[in-house]
């Protein structure tokens, strides 16, 4: 039986209406080498690294949460002239090693991994598979719409992409919502701005009207097909989009090492109103052991935003050999 996407579409008109900001342009890649989600743009310019990475005196940091044999901890990094310039996490080496299983995180009960909020975070059942959870603020910065660090351990790593994802890997989700309405989201499930219209004989949807139009979507990605359409909403995150040119997809999960997730959130009455809503760079741990340098990546680009701040074009993956450790970071801020 084929299959049916139908996309209510929006006019500009009502689009400005539910604060969506248009771009008049697309971002060109200016520099040789660019993809999405896993091609690097080259090494990023090294005169932070000479100063120290973040830069002192204009970086805020958030709260330390415990993970692994180390730390983690999110920051904030401005222009003297206010401008933003990164949101990140710095990650220790340490703390990749020491890392919670899948069975320690099940039978966890009430003595440990009881709260996201916490420096020790909360043992979740997400994606079928279990998971550790940390829900940490970032420091304030001026014109972005970035609130909070979402940050989960998958020790067996989650269903998605027919078995791409399911290595020990990290979810470094950079949130533009507020942490309750992210917390109260609960899946898997259809995403309320989702109506199936279609199902094959054995139930699968087939058909499906959507208010999520495809100019929302960042260039190049795609969303969960249609039978995966009442998974597509993930308890405490929303619905993840992937660029459709991923090396590890379809089910390949040898080729996982770094690629760059952006979901989506229901917003506004019942939730009909889905929203571009985190920026997420999933990597492996073997990556992040194994990651040496610097190397800046391309964050694709929708035709509309639910914003009018500054928005990334570039993620990045550092290390940082003083502090023995890693940082994860958007980038690159243009005003929409």
């Amino acid at each position: 039986m084929e299959v049916e996407i139908v996309v209510r579409e929006r006019s500009h008109q009502s689009g400005q209406q539910k604060g969506f900001a248009r771009r008049t342009f697309l971002r060109a890649a200016a520099v040789a080498g660019t993809a999405v989600g896993g091609v690097g743009l080259g090494s990023a310019a090294q005169s932070d690294d000479r100063k120290g990475f973040p830069p002192n005196g204009t970086t805020a940091y958030g709260a330390e949460i415990e993970l692994g044999n180390g730390s983690a901890r999110p920051f904030t990094t401005e222009t003297p002239s206010g401008k933003p310039k990164y949101h990140g996490v710095e990650i220790d080496r340490a703390a990749l090693d020491g890392l919670p299983g899948a069975d320690e995180l099940e039978n966890s009960g009430e003595e440990e991994y009881t709260d996201k909020y916490s420096s020790t975070g909360e043992a979740l059942e997400v994606h079928y598979k279990w998971s550790l959870t940390f829900f940490v603020e970032f420091p304030d910065a001026a014109n972005t719409p970035f609130t909070f660090l979402g940050l989960n351990w998958n020790p067996n790593g989650h269903a998605g992409g027919g078995g791409a994802w399911e290595v020990p890997h990290f979810d470094i989700h950079f949130h533009m919502l507020e942490m309750e309405t992210i917390d109260a989201i609960e899946g898997p499930a259809l995403p309320p701005y989702d109506t199936i219209t279609g199902r094959n004989d054995d139930g699968s949807p087939t058909e499906i009207e959507s208010e999520l139009a495809a100019e929302q979507l960042p260039a190049g990605y795609g969303r969960p097909p249609p039978p995966e359409a009442e998974e597509r909403y993930i308890t405490d995150m929303g619905e993840h989009a992937a660029p459709r040119d991923a090396p590890e997809l379809p089910a390949n999960p040898e080729a996982f090492t770094n690629t760059l997730i952006q979901g989506f959130v229901g917003t506004g009455c019942s939730g009909m109103d889905p929203e571009l809503a985190f920026i997420e760079p999933m990597t492996t741990r073997e990556f992040l052991g194994e990651f040496r340098g610097t190397e800046s990546y391309e964050v694709a680009q929708p035709a509309v935003y639910p914003h009018d701040q500054y928005h990334p074009t570039e993620y990045s993956v550092r290390d940082l050999p003083a502090e023995d450790a890693i940082a994860v970071t958007i980038q690159a801020f243009e005003e929409i």
